[in-house]
């Protein structure tokens, strides 16, 4: 069985769905559960929301979740990680990696963030989002990772001083057997990591039957595909039926978009041309009990019967504004926890088809319903499955990592059941 461990919520999700894909019945977890009552399962997915926390904490929580994943027979490791490699200098990426690579014994492990079903491919090293450097992309503006560096060896050389190598895309290109023996000689030259190119969903399929056997492994969710493949055919696996009626149905919605990706700043102004929508102005009133009460009090107030948008994303620039009154931490604790307080409100008030744009605030919502884990439903855009809630009230929550859909997904997924 395999196990993952990611850094996020909406990784957490994008990596359940690509297992699922692959044909392994795959459970999704919030946070390490107290229960062990599980379905029947090939794999199982614990998300955290690690990205962005201290290292330290981020280490700790990782190791625990590995723990538990180990107890319950799990045999193989995958860290995920966002395909743009978000991180600061100082981590996240290589002191978890380091940490689970010790915990589990494991002499050398992958390193592969390229998912090309997302624009993110990975040649000679350095890390493209669609046409552009990650480097030049406006990933270099994100305001807790901003990415100014597209080399990923180097990059990652800044978090640890494991021995770092690069296998490039013309050993990728000789397929499975000799990228098995790549791996074994990096491993025998001293290397404990190996930055792996891959520019196809064929070559990932490649590294995931190269890494099969490996005790850990990382990367973004297009590893997970080209592993879950591998695995797959290996074990025979059942597939899972599809998910066949929507449990939730016709029901009032939401968005809730935290993320200021270019993406989702797009994705907002598409939905505000049909729907209402409410800024949080946390610069203005920087409570989050106030702002939360103040966006309930909009929408209890509001006459429209379009489902209605919530949002604190902003431009780079104002952006800015916002960080240099309130503080980086304090802003982004202010609006998360007031993300978190208002769809627990929306959820009281009948709210149960949820839209969440943001891997910081697809965490604090879930964090704030209490949401264990659910069902993997269909995905309203690659990597973004809908996500049923299990309990005697179900909520379909669609927790969306900010740079990830078309520019009508959140309009069309409050708009159209999963």
């Amino acid at each position: 069985m395999i196990g993952a461990i990611a850094d996020d919520f909406t990784g957490g999700t994008d990596v359940a769905v690509a297992f699922r894909r692959a044909g392994l019945r795959t459970v999704v977890l919030f946070g390490i559960p107290d229960s062990d009552v599980l379905p029947d399962h090939d794999a199982i997915v614990i998300a955290l929301k690690s990205r962005t926390t201290p290292a330290a904490d981020a280490v700790r929580e990782s190791l625990e979740a590995a723990k538990w994943l180990r107890e319950h027979g799990v045999d193989q490791l995958f860290f995920k990680y966002c395909s743009t490699f978000d991180s600061r200098p100082e981590g996240n990426i290589g002191p978890v990696a380091d940490a689970l690579a010790d915990f589990l014994g494991a002499p050398r492990a992958a390193i592969v963030p390229s998912s090309p079903e997302h624009g993110r491919t990975q040649f000679m090293g350095h890390l493209f989002v669609g046409q552009q450097l990650l480097s030049e992309s406006p990933m270099r503006h994100h305001p807790l990772t901003p990415m100014t560096d597209s080399f990923i060896p180097r990059v990652l050389e800044t978090q640890t001083e494991r021995a770092v190598v690069l296998v490039d895309h013309a050993e990728v290109r000789q397929g499975r057997r000799h990228l098995r023996d790549a791996f074994d000689k990096a491993q025998a030259d001293g290397a404990r990591y190996i930055v792996v190119d891959a520019v196809s969903d064929d070559d990932l399929v490649e590294i995931g039957y190269a890494c099969i056997d490996d005790v850990f492994v990382t990367g973004a969710a297009g590893l997970a595909g080209g592993l879950g493949v591998a695995r797959f055919n290996r074990a025979g696996a059942v597939t899972p039926d599809a998910l066949g009626v929507d449990p939730v149905g016709d029901v009032p919605a939401a968005v809730l978009a935290g993320s200021c990706s270019a993406r989702t700043l797009e994705q907002i102004d598409h939905m505000q041309a049909d729907h209402d929508s409410f800024w949080l102005d946390a610069v203005s009133l920087p409570d989050a009990q106030a702002l939360a009460a103040r966006a309930l009090a909009w929408y209890d107030a509001r006459s429209g019967s379009s489902a209605p948008l919530i949002y604190s994303s902003l431009p780079p620039a104002e952006l800015s504004h916002v960080q240099s009154v309130l503080g980086v931490a304090g802003a982004s604790q202010i609006l998360e926890t007031a993300m978190g307080i208002i769809a627990r409100g929306l959820v009281e008030r009948g709210v149960s088809r949820l839209v969440v744009a943001g891997g910081e605030t697809s965490g604090a919502v879930v964090t704030a319903l209490d949401v264990a884990g659910g069902l993997i439903g269909a995905e309203a855009a690659p990597g973004v499955p809908w996500i049923y809630t299990t309990g005697s009230t179900p909520v379909a929550l669609l927790l969306k990592s900010g740079n990830f859909g078309d520019a009508g997904l959140l309009a069309r997924a409050v708009e159209v059941a999963a």
